[in-house]
């Protein structure tokens, strides 16, 4: 295994956004661009027009070997991506999987995103994980994937991802990153992580649906140098460089969680609301399987995400407790992610709150918990 200690990868893109005008900060030990200098133009590209949002902050990890996903399977909660096939036209289409990793009392490990870019013997799976789960991810990999049949091997330095958000998003990359061989049409009504890629399976963009942020949006993942190329077509074409901030704040109005600010080592899947996504009810041993169907036949969680709107005020830091009302002082819940967000019209958060707390107290504003969670 390659790359198991602390990782100090930078986006292969940084210095070209840099020069475009992108201030960058710290993100869990790696610089990323925060912004451009107008979130509010940033926000407006993203939900009218079209926003280009670098992700190599992220790291892809491949995984291959004489078996890789069959070792894979034991180890990740979600159903395991099939191979592409062919549609025609030099035109590969394939379905990402999303996924957690447990350890065996339940708890994340991290999310990740499988994809399975060509024949498996070939291109072997290309993981997609928060740069927050990294580290622990290799150090569990290293004991549960045996060597001989399944080698991990970080290819951030080589490989990058971006995001593309907005109406006008599909029309540019079906024209800019597929040639024209995919129809928009077909990415706007595709599901959440199906993909279609044009060319060699050695050195494709893959063009893959997501729905981390409400916005109609899609992740390509490439070679560094194609995927650097297509950020700058993008934007010459129109659509416009955006940074974290921004991204967070789509996030947080699309009621998704993040490892690393919303979900961490001690988090059970249910209590983030990921279950329907990440775990594969029908498939068979998975580390961590037990605690999961415990919980989904016999049991409940204590505590579980949600969005709350909070109103006129400045967004809270994570970690700020919310009380119950009552004047007890009781510690009800926690923010974990907070923004101002111009879609609810004011600060919305996502908070854990204790089963059966209907309001919670934040600096003497009573506020009301919703029923269910926040992903639509």
């Amino acid at each position: 295994m390659t790359g198991s200690g602390e990782s100090n990868h930078e986006s292969p893109l940084l210095p070209q956004l840099e020069s475009a005008g992108g201030i960058a900060g710290d993100y869990h030990g790696r610089r990323l661009v925060r912004h451009f200098g107008e979130p509010e133009a940033e926000y407006q590209a993203a939900t009218n027009g079209m926003a280009v949002f670098d992700r190599s902050h992220r790291a892809r990890l491949t995984v291959s070997g004489r078996a890789p996903g069959q070792m894979l399977n034991g180890v990740l909660t979600g159903r395991m991506p099939s191979e592409p096939v062919d549609v025609g036209d030099s035109v590969r289409e394939g379905l990402a999987t999303y996924h957690a990793v447990l350890t065996p009392k339940g708890k994340l490990i991290t999310d990740l995103v499988a994809l399975l870019p060509g024949a498996e013997d070939e291109t072997g799976l290309l993981l997609d994980v928060p740069v927050a789960g990294r580290d622990g991810l290799l150090t569990h990999f290293g004991k549960f994937l045996p060597p001989r049949f399944a080698k991990t091997e970080d290819v951030s330095d080589a490989t990058a991802s971006i995001s593309v958000v907005g109406p006008k998003a599909a029309d540019a990359l079906s024209k800019l990153a597929l040639g024209l061989r995919v129809d928009a049409d077909w990415l706007q009504g595709s599901e959440e992580g199906a993909w279609r890629a044009v060319g060699s399976t050695k050195a494709p963009l893959l063009v893959v649906r997501t729905m981390e942020v409400w916005p109609e949006a899609w992740t390509v993942y490439g070679p560094a140098a194609s995927v650097s190329a297509l950020w700058k077509a993008l934007v010459k074409d129109g659509g416009r460089p955006a940074g974290l901030g921004v991204w967070s704040t789509l996030r947080v109005e699309a009621g998704r969680p993040v490892f690393g600010l919303d979900m961490d080592d001690g988090t059970l899947p249910p209590e983030a609301g990921i279950v329907e996504r990440a775990i594969d009810q029908t498939k068979g041993c998975y580390t961590g399987q037990e605690i999961i169907v415990r919980i989904r036949d016999r049991g409940h969680v204590n505590k579980a995400l949600r969005r709350l709107e909070l109103g006129d005020v400045p967004a809270p830091a994570r970690g700020t407790e919310l009380l119950a009302p009552d004047g007890s002082g009781k510690v009800v819940g926690e923010i974990r992610s907070a923004v101002q967000s111009p879609r609810f019209g004011g600060t919305i958060a996502l908070a854990y709150i204790r089963r059966g707390v209907a309001q919670v107290l934040l600096n003497d504003i009573v506020i009301s918990v919703p029923d269910g969670f926040p992903e639509s």
